[in-house]
């Protein structure tokens, strides 16, 4: 078989690479073949000798009846789904199993162990290449799959960097292995995809949107990893280490349900470098004082996921004695939130202390409770006393940049004075008041918004200043006060001014807020709509607020709705909007759905949602509210969520916060706020970068000759590089227009999606595709191609369709037919290969032996045409064959595998062969009535022996009597499979 150059690539710059690397960390090498005397059939997928071995090695006091027991828990799985297997699995890891057994003091229940996490060594680590397992339509082979003590916790797949879109491919071959061999992920904990230069981790079920990178090799430098250390070895060293891959599995996965399906979660590194930074920080600190610290990580980077790990962690130390965590946030709303995290994510019992009286309760527990509160309910204690001196109380608190400098703060350090008290914030902290690092400790993590929106964890922020005359910072209030009140008398104006002439007043002028409405709407369905985004409206007050939500509907809006406190004292006009809490969870959860669910498009609010509210459809914040500092970071943070096709969050100013948004932050450090909102200005000159590396490719072509085009993207590393290049450039034009300030380009990119849908139809590339660009992107795409009347969004038309001649017939030089016709034919081949696998190898060996001998010119193009053109009339008569031999479609297949196979025998004729093969089809046939036969080791292995026995009695050479029954057996699994 002919090695190409891309599985060179990936074997030798990839797949070994990170054996090698496996290696050096003392995992044992063993190639896949050779672990197959281990297993009955290709369906086991734990090394079940190895795990018996493991689980005696760690519970040495398990006697061999429990030992049986235990290996058919593990290996035995009755589940109604993947993630339910998968949840079941990662619970027996690690919180281990129980097992009735007697050790001299009558029959109790004792604890078994799969994998010593204490002991890193007492484990057996394996790197496994080439492991094949039996799926339902197909075996299957990933390329590296760890198993730990015989358990398969970690695949990956590895890809050449020289292909279209190694990762995606990666994650697509992936999925349809989580379809075919289920089993296989039942006990999976890490999927790996990875080209060398390119590295993304993920979990059973997570779609390609969900891997991210992993970018720290902690506790490794990256000076530590290798001489150069490309993405993959730092993912390998970050995650793979012994260490670190028990340490991923035991603490720092949770399965969370969300949206009536259950999400398998694993911590990103900021997140686990975070916690051990911590744990290391309490474990080695000289005294109290000195356990505690600050984690910054910026809004949107899953602060709430790292303090659930850190509790989860803290729980397993041993030297911390079963320890007391307490949860504080400063609100209501954000306690019920982690609280709920906690929950979902199975923490055991964390207790929301629903008063200052259940609080004083709960802190009298003792060790080993998780209590979730409000700084609000650490009240004075009128004997200023302690509740608890003990040391290991562990206290992280939320929004530590907020309301933990003063009296509820300092009462809350009265009545548990000895306890570590551990600061998370989503914001900086302030370089004139250092009091956030001063009342906890120094940092013990960062994770900037810059390095959030690099990972992918957060969208980029842009902002937009909008109708500036309407804008009410600086001089422009008595300008606007002068053109409302211009019919007044002079004595009149100045006594108005004097009473309502208050920036609060002037936002919430009628007049205002109507144009305000219009411009929003008009941006609204122009910017945000095509994408399928939502929109929140942040108003200087709930007066104003319902004055946005009534303008709205006059002017027929989308549904709107607005979520305020409500008060016994409000007017009537507030009151017709007052919800009460359930109506506004409902409306939140309303919201957070896509438009295409739901039509809620607009949420109102003046303060409530600016904080602790994540809604990923959310890609808009029209806002016309003073905010600063801190305020500012938070309520813009709401944009900042990922959401599939969403690349950047914007903010519309209509207040003038960003013509003061230097002063807004200039509070912080700038390498702090660097990148917490950009003018969408500022992706101009990144426009015009992406625009000239998309437009290379064609500098020295003829633009209008479409043919030409195509043919410059023939070469599979030229599309690859372009189809990099052109996504980056539609990125930045999504995010820019409608502005005008995309005019200029927007013809380009008309062009260059023509030609790009153009190679994908010539070349048969289903990576070419502009499903995934931007909808505004897509509209003036496709716009532009029905107005030119050109036929490439359809798929391409099959070779043996007539209307294909057509299309060659139309095709004005030979060198496009000839392109055409390769590519049409060698699409053919790579489709239908399995079906035959002799008729489209001598298919693709006659077709290569064409294009070589045109590129050394011993045929011109016009011959070429004629060569080519027998070759698709040899595929079209392909049924016409087989039926010259009175064979079905599928016989023919089997028929040409024997006559392969048979045709060095002098005494075999044709007809004999034929014979044969309808023999060994119709056993076939007979036994792949078997319900799932396809894996099914006993059925194939009766296939194989009748098969074998067919074979003897026509004579087969006795050295293909071993391999022939296998080769029949593959191509029998593609034709009737079930």
């Amino acid at each position: 078989m002919t090695i190409s150059a891309n599985d060179w690539n990936e074997k030798q710059l990839v797949e070994n690479r990170i054996i090698e690397q496996l290696k050096k960390q003392s995992y044992e090498y063993i190639h896949g073949s050779a672990l197959d005397v281990e297993r009955e059939s290709l369906r086991e997928v734990v090394l079940e000798s190895r795990l018996s071995d493991a689980v005696k090695r760690i519970n040495p006091w398990i006697d061999d009846n429990n030992l049986r027991k235990v290996v058919r828990l593990v290996t035995h799985i009755e589940t109604s789904s993947l993630m339910e297997a998968n949840e079941l699995i990662h619970q027996d890891l690690v919180n281990y199993i129980s097992i009735e057994q007697d050790l001299g003091k009558g029959k109790k229940n004792q604890t078994v162990k799969l994998i010593d996490f204490e002991n890193i060594d007492n484990n057996e680590f394996l790197v496994v290449d080439q492991f094949k397992v039996s799926g339902v339509t197909d075996n299957i082979i990933p390329d590296i799959i760890l198993f730990v003590n015989g358990i398969p916790l970690v695949v990956i797949e590895c890809k050449s960097a020289f292909i279209a879109n190694p990762l995606t491919q990666a994650v697509k071959q992936l999925e349809r292995y989580q379809r075919d061999s289920e089993r296989l992920f039942y006990y999976n904990q890490i999927l790996i995809t990875t080209c060398g230069q390119q590295a993304k981790f993920g979990t059973v079920g997570a779609k390609l949107r969900h891997y991210g990178e992993w970018k720290d090799p902690y506790p490794l430098r990256t000076t530590d990893v290798n001489g150069s250390p490309n993405p993959q070895d730092i993912l390998v060293a970050g995650m793979l280490t012994k260490q670190n891959l028990l340490d991923l599995v035991r603490n720092f996965i949770v399965f969370e349900p969300e949206g009536g399906k259950t999400i398998k979660k694993l911590a990103r590194y900021q997140q686990f470098r975070a916690v051990n930074k911590a744990i290391e920080r309490v474990i080695t600190a000289t005294s109290l004082d000195d356990r505690g610290g600050v984690v910054w990580h910026t809004q949107g980077s899953g602060k709430s996921l790292t303090m659930l790990y850190l509790s989860v962690k803290l729980r397993r130390i041993k030297e911390l004695e079963n320890p007391t965590i307490i949860v504080v946030t400063d609100r209501k709303d954000l306690d019920t939130q982690i609280t709920n995290t906690f929950r979902r994510c199975g923490f055991p019992n964390p207790q929301q202390a629903g008063s200052v009286a259940k609080l004083r309760e709960l802190l009298k527990l003792g060790s080993g409770s998780t209590i979730m509160t409000t700084v609000q309910k650490f009240q004075e204690d009128q004997d200023n006393t302690a509740l608890s001196l003990e040391t290991n109380i562990f206290v992280l608190v939320d929004e530590s940049h907020r309301t933990q400098y003063k009296g509820l703060a300092t009462n809350m350090r009265t009545v548990i004075p000895n306890a570590c008290f551990l600061g998370f914030t989503g914001t900086p902290i302030d370089k004139q008041d250092k009091s956030t690092t001063r009342t906890f400790g120094s940092y013990i993590d960062t994770y900037t918004i810059v390095e959030s929106v690099a990972d992918g964890a957060t969208v980029p922020i842009l902002y937009d200043g909008r109708m500036p005359e309407l804008n009410i910072e600086g001089k422009t209030l008595d300008t606007l006060f002068e053109r409302i009140f211009q019919m007044y008398s002079e004595e009149d104006r100045e006594r108005i001014k004097q009473k309502y002439a208050n920036e609060e007043a002037i936002t919430a002028s009628p007049k205002r807020i109507e144009a305000i409405c219009l411009d929003i709407l008009e941006h609204y369905e122009s910017h945000i709509k095509p994408g399928g985004f939502k929109a929140q409206i942040v108003a200087i007050n709930r007066e104003t607020a319902v004055r946005y939500k009534i303008t709205l509907d006059k002017l027929n809006a989308p549904e709107s709705v607005v979520i305020m406190s409500g008060s016994h004292n409000d007017t009537a006009e507030l009151r017709q909007f007052h919800l009460s809490k359930e109506q506004q969870k409902q409306y939140i959860e309303r919201f957070k759905k896509p438009l295409s669910d739901d039509k809620l498009t607009f949420i109102i609010v003046c303060d409530m949602l600016l904080t602790g509210f994540d809604a990923p459809v959310e890609q808009v914040m029209y806002l016309d509210k003073p905010l600063k500092e801190h305020n500012l970071l938070q309520a813009i943070a709401r944009v900042n969520r990922t959401s599939d096709k969403k690349d950047y969050g914007l903010i519309v100013d209509y207040y003038g916060v960003s013509g003061f948004l230097k002063q807004a932050l200039g509070i912080f450090n700038d390498k702090d706020v660097q990148g917490a909102m950009l003018p969408v200005e500022s992706e101009l000159p990144r426009l015009q970068t992406r625009h000239r590396s998309s437009m290379r490719f064609f500098d020295y072509i003829n633009k209008f000759d479409l043919e030409s085009c195509i043919k410059v993207l023939e070469p599979i590393d030229v599309r690859t590089e372009f189809d990099i290049a052109f996504k980056k450039f539609a990125q930045s034009m999504d995010m820019i227009m409608p502005n005008q300030a995309a005019n200029p380009y927007r013809n380009d990119l008309k062009f260059l999606g023509k030609v790009r849908l153009a190679a994908k139809q010539r070349y048969r590339d289903d990576e070419l595709d502009i499903s995934d660009c931007g909808e505004k992107v897509k509209k003036l795409i496709e716009e532009n191609i029905f107005a030119s009347a050109i036929e490439i969004l359809h798929d391409p038309i099959d070779i043996l369709s007539s209307k294909f001649n057509q299309k060659i017939d139309s095709m004005k030089s030979d060198e496009a037919k000839a392109s055409e016709m390769e590519h049409a034919i060698r699409h053919e081949i790579r489709v239908k290969m399995e079906e035959n696998p002799v008729f489209y190898t001598s298919l693709r060996e006659k077709l290569e032996r064409l294009i070589q001998a045109k590129k050394e010119e011993r045929i011109e193009a016009v011959q070429l045409v004629m060569d080519l053109k027998e070759l698709l009339s040899e595929t079209r008569n392909y049924t016409s064959a087989a039926e010259k031999l009175g064979l079905t479609k599928q016989e023919f297949a089997f028929y040409q595998l024997l006559q392969k196979e048979l045709s060095s025998q002098n005494d075999t004729d044709n007809e004999s062969i034929i014979d044969l093969t309808q023999i060994i089809v119709e056993t076939v046939i007979a036994l792949a009535q078997v319900v799932e036969w396809t894996v099914k080791e006993d059925v194939q292995r009766e296939m194989r022996q009748k098969i074998k026995r067919q074979l003897r009695a026509s004579k087969c050479p006795s050295d293909k009597l071993e391999s022939l029954p296998q080769k029949v057996l593959d191509l029998a699994m593609i034709h009737f499979k079930k």
